[in-house]
C-alpha cells in the first residue's frame, strides 16, 4: 500500500472515530433521556417525552381533566384565554422526594406565568408547595408587583438575584437542590437563590408572604413536584430528578 493510500485509510478510519464519538454524544444528550452515567449515579426521569405516565392531577388517580399534553417531546398545554386557571388543572408527581436534585429545561410563551412546586402534600383544597417561578418578567403583570415574583425566586416569599434569565420565548434551563435544610435555585446553570428551611430568616420572610399562618409551610416535606397550570402556554422537557440523602453531597 503506497503512503498516500495509508494515509487515507487512516483519515477515513480517525474520521469514522469522529462520527462515532459524536453520535454517542449526540445520544447521551438527547431531550428526554438518561445517560448511562445518570443511570447509575440514580437519576430517574420524570417526563419520557412521550406520555404523562409518571403524572396525575392533584387529588387525582392520573391526569385525566388535566390540560396537559405531550407535543414534540415537550410537556406543556395551550394558552386558555384571558382566564387564569389558578392552579385547578395543575399536575404532581405520583413520586414523593424530600432530598433531591431537579433539573429542567423550559420555555414560557410571551405574557405566561407557571412555575414549578415541590414540597406539595395533598392536605389543602389548593396544593401548597415551595415554588421556583416561572414567568414573563417583562410582560406578565404579576412579575411586576416585585423580583419576589420573579423568575427562579421562591414564589412570594424569596428573590433571585443575578440571573442569567433569557426572554420569553426562548429555552432556559432551571435546577433545584435541597439538601439537608438547604434549598438552592440555579437558572442556566448559576446559584441565583439558597435559603434555609426552618430558619428566623426563613420564618420572617413567610410571615410578610400570601403564605403566613401556614404551620408546615417552610419546613422540609416528602412532597410531590409540581408543574402549574396558569392558564398560560408553557414548554417542558428534560425533567428529571436524582434523590438524594440527608447525608449525601449534591452534585455542584
Amino acid at each position: 500500500m503506497s503512503l498516500r493510500s495509508s494515509l487515507a485509510a487512516l483519515f477515513m478510519i480517525a474520521a469514522s472515530a469522529v462520527l462515532v464519538t459524536a453520535a454517542a454524544q449526540r445520544s447521551a444528550s438527547a431531550p428526554n433521556t438518561l445517560s448511562d452515567q445518570e443511570k447509575k449515579a440514580g437519576w430517574v426521569l420524570l417526563f419520557d417525552g412521550r406520555s404523562l405516565d409518571g403524572w396525575r392531577a392533584y387529588k387525582k388517580a392520573d391526569a385525566s381533566g388535566t390540560r396537559w399534553k405531550v407535543e414534540d417531546g415537550w410537556l406543556t398545554l395551550p394558552h386558555e384565554g384571558d382566564k387564569d386557571t389558578h392552579g385547578a388543572r395543575d399536575i404532581i408527581s405520583k413520586d414523593t422526594f424530600d432530598h433531591f436534585e431537579l433539573t429542567w429545561d423550559w420555555r414560557i410563551a410571551p405574557g405566561g406565568n407557571s412555575g414549578v412546586k415541590y414540597f406539595v402534600l395533598e392536605d389543602r383544597a389548593d396544593a401548597i408547595g415551595h415554588e421556583y417561578q416561572i414567568i414573563d418578567d417583562e410582560r406578565h403583570a404579576d412579575a411586576k408587583i416585585g423580583p419576589h415574583r420573579q423568575t427562579a425566586a421562591f414564589y412570594d416569599v424569596m428573590q433571585a438575584a443575578n440571573r442569567p434569565l433569557k426572554p420569553a420565548g426562548e429555552l432556559n434551563s432551571s435546577r433545584i437542590v435541597v439538601q439537608g435544610n438547604t434549598v438552592e435555585h440555579y437558572l442556566n446553570g448559576k446559584q441565583v437563590l439558597r435559603y434555609t428551611l426552618d430558619s428566623p430568616e426563613l420564618r420572617a420572610a413567610i410571615e410578610k408572604s400570601k403564605f403566613k399562618g401556614i404551620e408546615r409551610f417552610g419546613k422540609l416535606q416528602k412532597g410531590h413536584i409540581l408543574l402549574q397550570d396558569h392558564g398560560d402556554q408553557v414548554w417542558y422537557r428534560n425533567i428529571k430528578i436524582h434523590p438524594l440523602s440527608a447525608a449525601s453531597t449534591a452534585h455542584q
